[in-house]
């Protein structure tokens, strides 16, 4: 008994075109008009499904451009409150700071009273001076940490005001935006399902070379039909006689070759 062949897939070329899959496409065996009518309703099924997505306009992009400024806000407003925590808890540092010095300072003033001679004398006032020293500074600490604690406060609740504007806003284009999705849910999930389907029907280095056509092209166009008899409906280009027989024919996978988009029948489906 024979062993069948099995046929070696070839890896597919990112930057692969139609041009190359043009004997792809003769050498296989499904019939080269249903392939080339498979792709013309895959690119309508696309066509549809962008009509769908161009009703939303820019309001996915708005959306998620508040959504951004939102996060943003937060993330602001929660550094400023872990500052002022800080503050808080530097302007309570120096307070037990200050209750200590003053209980040192007590003691030392008391001392005072039974010094022995002027040497132990000179040595106390100045354990009372670098110690009434420290308490300046620390009292310094806590007039400049406030001031930096109430400045810290009027810009949270400057944030907090420009957060609840930026919510309400992002409220507004959400409720918008879902608004329109939900109207077209049920069509765009058909047309999905539909294009998926197609696709399935495709080879992957096909539908590679598709994919990446409609990418670069501004009218997400890669399979086209003939424009106003003679011409290419991607780039409208002149195109020959003989490919006009060829792709009337719809037996050979014919490229224009000005913008590399298949051209079909306008008749195929």
């Amino acid at each position: 008994m024979a062993t069948k062949t099995k046929k070696v897939q070839t890896r597919i070329d990112e930057r692969e075109t139609f041009v190359s899959l043009q004997k792809n496409f003769a050498d296989t065996e499904e019939n080269v008009h249903e392939k080339l009518k498979v792709l013309y309703e895959l690119q309508k099924a696309d066509n549809d499904i962008e009509k769908i997505l161009q009703l939303r306009g820019e309001l996915p992009f708005e959306v998620k451009a508040l959504e951004d400024d939102v996060a943003a806000i937060e993330a602001k407003i929660a550094q400023t409150e872990a500052l002022i925590d800080g503050y808080a808890a530097n302007v309570e540092s120096s307070r037990a700071d200050i209750v200590d010095l003053d209980g040192q300072i007590a003691g030392y003033k008391s001392q005072l009273e039974n010094i022995a001679n002027s040497r132990e004398y000179d040595s106390i006032q100045k354990e009372l001076e670098n110690l009434d020293l420290l308490r300046q500074i620390a009292e310094k600490n806590i007039r400049e940490t406030q001031a930096a604690s109430a400045e810290k406060k009027e810009s949270l609740e400057d944030l907090g005001r420009r957060l609840e504007i930026r919510r309400e806003d992002l409220r507004i284009k959400q409720e918008e935006l879902d608004g329109i999705v939900d109207s077209t849910a049920e069509r765009e999930n058909e047309l999905r399902a539909r294009r998926d389907a197609l696709a399935a029907k495709i080879d992957e280095r096909t539908i590679s070379a598709y994919d990446r056509i409609r990418a670069s092209v501004h009218n997400h166009m890669a399979v086209v039909s003939v424009y106003n008899e003679d011409s290419c409906g991607g780039c409208f280009n002149t195109i020959t006689p003989q490919k006009l027989v060829d792709i009337a024919s719809g037996r050979k996978l014919i490229i224009c070759e000005h913008c590399g988009r298949i051209i079909v029948n306008p008749d195929i489906d």
